[in-house]
């Protein structure tokens, strides 16, 4: 039993008083002469006894009586020694995107909302933070309003995270009971792989119970076949192990362009879409399940093509070059040295030098920082070839050492059909064609995946990377490869090659970064939109494009627009990252120490209890009173 006011325990001593008057009968004596003393005696002995037995009884009641009430003034109490302590208390919402899965029809999430509402004392003074919001020394009533109107995150916290974050709310006092409340679904990545917990935390899990899930998701899309005419889009997906089929649509905007059915087999599974390769697509890849609601859907678009820039770099114009890279897809332009503005050189996508007898140091020098920075380079030796330029371009460029020119007929027999050069190009491998045929070569020793070679098994068509080298040169004096069915695919998939297209979509997973084609002024920018939303992302102006990071926006995911003054430019889509689709869950007897809960209503309810009181003082009134009544009749009635 403890003491509200144990000072007035005090007042005890006050009850030596009454013991000091029943004892000492401190009282005034009247003397009164008797003329019998005999009989004086006999009445004093007749009294003795029952007077005597009176008075202990009343000194009994009153001591019992001002003790009772001593004790009731002193309030005491009956709890628990941690109830008499301070006591702050921080709870750690997960609002990822796992608390949105339904558990008997309602989500995880406004499952742990409503009991939050209905458990926390609404007196109570406590802190609350989720993965992107916190609400620090408040009232249930200031935030009720917030936890209802919560919405999903792909951020997710670890422990090691919560504990730091909580540990901000806290005050630095180390005389209060520090408790730490984690409500989430404990999904594998909340756990961190190790870390140092805080023991001045008195951690309590409550791991909100969810049932076994038939969770399908759509993993990721990418462009599986590219050729001149059609792109093919490949969506990959994963779905717990029982699951056999799902439907699958790709809307364009609004619009539905294809439907199929992807068939599952070990929980994995992939879906293809054939579409125009000159189509302009706003996809979103859609199916319906059970389970997560952020991952039944992935967007990504395909933007109208840029048209690469192509210069030619020759002695005399090739009007077979100007033929194949048409005015509709590409901008081609040709000069000769004397002619050439070096300056030209850094704008271009791809730079074919056509049969120079000599490539000059300046060129070289030009040529190797073009490629450096992400060029494309395409190299046609002339008939009589100053080889040592030559090799001096060849050689920082990786592709290898032009020993020897050779005067004889050669036949172009083989094609490499898994080359990059010629991925998309051919429906099938082609082994009987109308085989060119070279006049003369050049000999070359070189580690270069070959994408044309001739019978021999010399190389014609060598390179990597966006960057080749023809063997021999093109002339109709010298060749008829000009006149073969290869030349359109090999220079076109060249020039295409030469100005990638952007990613279908981006994961807003951190830093994301691209770079738009684009001359900008200087008091122009770059806004970036979605229906309502617009934003400004961080950019950089350089002096051809334009350089885009995203950080914390967007939000959403979606199609956006990016905009210069009001005129939309291109398409860029975002999708969250699919973490939170890896339906495991963490052992929580891993961590250590911490109290483990299944529910928020039955853990509040032990913290309450853990704080009970018992107040004892109105029992002690009531004692007062009975020895109050006692005394009352002992006087009344006791002769």
């Amino acid at each position: 039993m403890q003491f509200k006011y144990p000072e007035l325990l005090w007042a005890f001593f006050l009850l030596l008083i009454p013991i000091f008057i029943h004892l000492f009968q401190l009282r005034r004596f009247k003397k009164t002469p008797f003329t019998n003393v005999k009989l004086l005696q006999k009445i004093v002995s007749e009294s003795r006894k029952s007077n005597s037995l009176k008075k202990w009884l009343l000194l009994c009641t009153r001591l019992l009586l001002y003790a009772a009430l001593i004790l009731a003034f002193a309030r005491p109490f009956l709890a628990n020694t941690k109830a008499l302590l301070t006591k702050e208390t921080v709870i750690y919402l997960d609002n990822s995107f796992s608390m949105w899965a339904k558990h008997l029809d309602e989500t995880l999430m406004n499952n742990a909302v409503q009991d939050i509402l209905k458990s926390v004392p609404p007196e109570s003074t406590f802190s609350l933070f989720t993965n992107t919001n916190e609400y620090k020394d408040i009232r249930l009533v200031e935030v009720q309003n917030e936890l209802l109107r919560i919405t999903p995150t792909p951020n997710q916290l670890s422990l090691e995270e919560i504990e730091l974050k909580a540990g901000t709310f806290f005050s630095k006092n180390r005389g209060t009971i520090k408790n730490l409340i984690i409500v989430s679904d404990f999904q594998n990545r909340i756990s961190p792989k190790s870390y140092t917990t805080d023991s001045t935390l008195q951690k309590h899990l409550v791991k909100i119970p969810v049932t076994d899930l038939e969770n399908i998701t759509i993993d990721s899309c990418y462009v599986s076949k590219s050729g001149i005419d059609i792109i093919d889009i490949t969506a990959l997906f994963s779905a717990s192990p029982d699951v056999e089929r799902t439907p699958v649509s790709l809307y364009n905007n609004d619009k539905l362009i294809a439907k199929t059915a992807a068939l599952f087999n070990n929980g994995k599974s992939e879906a293809t879409f054939t579409l125009p390769a000159s189509e302009v697509v706003s996809g979103k890849l859609v199916i319906t399940d059970k389970g997560l609601p952020y991952d039944n859907h992935l967007y990504f678009n395909i933007d109208e093509k840029d048209r690469p820039k192509v210069l030619a770099i020759e002695k005399t114009p090739s009007n077979y070059l100007q033929r194949i890279y048409s005015e509709d897809e590409f901008v081609f332009s040709s000069y000769s040295l004397k002619n050439l503005n070096y300056r030209d050189i850094e704008n271009q996508n791809l730079i074919i030098l056509n049969e120079l007898q000599n490539i000059p140091n300046s060129l070289i020098s030009s040529i190797q920082s073009f490629v450096a920075d992400g060029g494309s380079l395409t190299i046609i030796p002339a008939i009589n070839a100053d080889i040592n330029s030559y090799n001096q371009l060849l050689g920082p460029l990786s592709l290898g050492t032009i020993t020897e020119g050779v005067k004889s007929e050669n036949l172009i027999t083989q094609i490499t059909f898994g080359h990059p050069l010629y991925e998309g190009v051919f429906e099938k491998s082609i082994d009987n064609f109308q085989y060119p045929k070279v006049n003369q070569f050049y000999k070359l020793k070189s580690n270069t995946q070959q994408a044309l070679t001739y019978q021999n098994g010399e190389a014609f068509l060598v390179g990597s990377n966006g960057v080749y080298l023809f063997t021999a040169a093109l002339t109709i004096e010298n060749s008829n490869f000009q006149q073969s069915p290869l030349i359109v695919p090999t220079f076109l998939k060249m020039g295409t090659n030469s100005l990638q297209p952007p990613p279908l979509y981006f994961v807003m997973n951190g830093s994301v970064n691209m770079d738009v084609s684009r001359k900008m002024a200087k008091d122009h920018i770059l806004k970036v939109s979605k229906g309502d939303q617009e934003f400004i992302p961080q950019q950089k102006t350089l002096a051809n494009k334009v350089s885009l990071s995203f950080i914390d926006n967007p939000t959403e995911d979606g199609v956006y627009t990016i905009s210069e003054n009001m005129t939309p430019l291109k398409k860029i889509s975002f999708n969250y990252p699919r973490d939170e689709s890896d339906l495991g869950f963490m052992d929580l007897n891993q961590v250590d120490p911490a109290s483990i809960h299944n529910s928020i209503t039955t853990l509040f309810q032990e913290l309450k209890d853990d704080n009970r009181i018992t107040e004892l003082w109105k029992w002690f009134v009531i004692l007062a009173l009975f020895f109050l009544l006692i005394e009352v009749l002992i006087i009344k009635f006791f002769k």
